[in-house]
């Protein structure tokens, strides 16, 4: 295995680790408010808490993570990363569990932003999509494999163990970190100084391109979420699906998006990331569409809709991904990326809170409105199209750090 795909498996377990960090919390609540005796809102504050402290984390690493070499500054914050892990997994209340959870969230927002900085930095744009398209897979593999390997250990003891088993694999990456993760220092070498905080600021916020990037990520975000954290409720209360039913909505989509994710990655590079995008957006509206009006519908059914859903969100976020990472030279990448990560954070819960004043709950227990909440993400997911063709990426020179021989990859290429 050639050293740039080992470091691409490397990104792609820490993503992993990430996305597993933040989903299992979720279907653990019935267990956690048992046993702390905890009310729903408290719930959700253990769950956006982590959410805020990565988007906060994400904002003030913006002005830090173009400063270091990317293979220190990230040894430094995945161990933060694997404490906060330990610290949820010995935590014996809700308060230490709270705080244990804010700790997770401060560094896996970095990693998000310090993952896409070393792609962006280390594969060519002409090979970005693919690399993308193997990373944002870690998302479909968390759903498929590490969420109910999850659950399943903590059914067998107690909600303690999954967050012992994410310290264990942290452990793991830490050491993947080290060996496969090569030096990287090209950014700090072109800089020409050392910009302040508000320099920093100015930098992105004064670049009409980058600001067209976030714009992007925001639309994109609020309509996505919007949709996406009702989909359980909506599926029990007005779909007839019970909790356990659940699952397979899931583990059917990200069962998919585990192929179609780096699949898309290698159109993406063949055909062009505008052209990718488009195509992919304008199909997610369809099972948008449909998702948010149904009624009693055979399982089945639901399951062809989900998953056409879930393989198409993927599908518009790989070339997003590598169109958005583009933008930014490796000098301000860091920087650029961090702002668009604490974006993607807050935009997130901001979907989430428009989506719940506009939803409302009907006289069976059945929710209403949703159909509204459809119409409003496919408003803004269309506008993402013209939005998208007006960003230019401007990174397209060879990076400085060559891992593989050129021809190798040719010949890998096309056999």
């Amino acid at each position: 295995m050639n050293k740039e795909k080992l470091l691409l498996w490397t990104l792609a377990a820490i993503n992993f680790t990430h996305i597993v960090d933040f989903m299992i919390l979720m279907p653990l609540g019935p267990q956690l408010m048992r046993i702390f005796e905890i009310s729903p809102r408290e719930f959700g504050l253990l769950v956006s808490s982590y959410t805020f402290s990565a988007g906060i984390s994400s904002f003030f690493g913006a002005f830090i993570l173009d400063k270091y070499d990317r293979r220190t500054i990230l040894l430094w914050v995945f161990t933060g990363f694997l404490f906060g892990a330990m610290a949820c997994a010995l935590s014996p209340n809700y308060a230490i569990l709270l705080i244990s959870r804010i700790v997770s969230g401060i560094f896996g927002g970095l990693t998000s932003a310090l993952v896409l900085s070393i792609i962006g930095d280390v594969i060519p744009d002409a090979r970005r999509g693919r690399a993308m398209g193997l990373v944002m897979a870690a998302f479909s593999v968390a759903s498929v494999v590490g969420v109910p390997f999850g659950l399943f250990i903590a059914s067998i003891s107690n909600w303690h163990a999954p967050f012992f088993f994410l310290a264990g694999l942290s452990l793991v990456i830490l050491w993947m970190i080290f060996k496969y993760i090569p030096t990287i220092t090209a950014h700090i070498q072109k800089q020409q100084f050392k910009p302040s905080p508000i320099q920093v600021i100015r930098r992105v916020t004064g670049n009409t391109n980058q600001m067209r990037a976030i714009s992007l990520t925001i639309m994109m975000m609020l309509g996505q979420f919007a949709v996406i954290p009702f989909l359980s409720p909506y599926m029990v209360a007005n779909v007839g699906f019970s909790e356990i039913e659940l699952t397979y909505i899931y583990m059917a989509g990200g069962f998919f998006t585990i192929f179609t994710s780096p699949w898309v990655g290698k159109l993406t590079d063949r055909y062009g990331k505008i052209k990718v995008f488009t195509i992919f957006m304008t199909l997610n509206v369809i099972p948008i569409a449909v998702i948010t009006q149904l009624g009693q519908t055979p399982i089945p059914y639901v399951l062809l809709i989900s998953t056409i859903f879930f393989v198409t969100s993927n599908g518009r976020m790989v070339p997003a991904a590598a169109l958005i990472t583009g933008t930014a030279r490796s000098e301000n990448r860091g920087s650029f990326l961090s702002f668009n990560s604490a974006v993607q954070q807050f935009a997130a819960g901001l979907a989430s809170f428009l989506a719940g004043l506009i939803l409302a709950e009907g006289i069976n227990g059945e929710l209403v409105n949703y159909d509204i909440v459809g119409y409003f993400a496919i408003v803004l997911s269309l506008l993402c199209i013209p939005l998208a063709r007006r960003i230019k990426v401007i990174d397209v020179e060879e990076p400085e750090i060559v891992l593989d021989d050129p021809t190798e990859l040719v010949a890998e290429k096309n056999s």
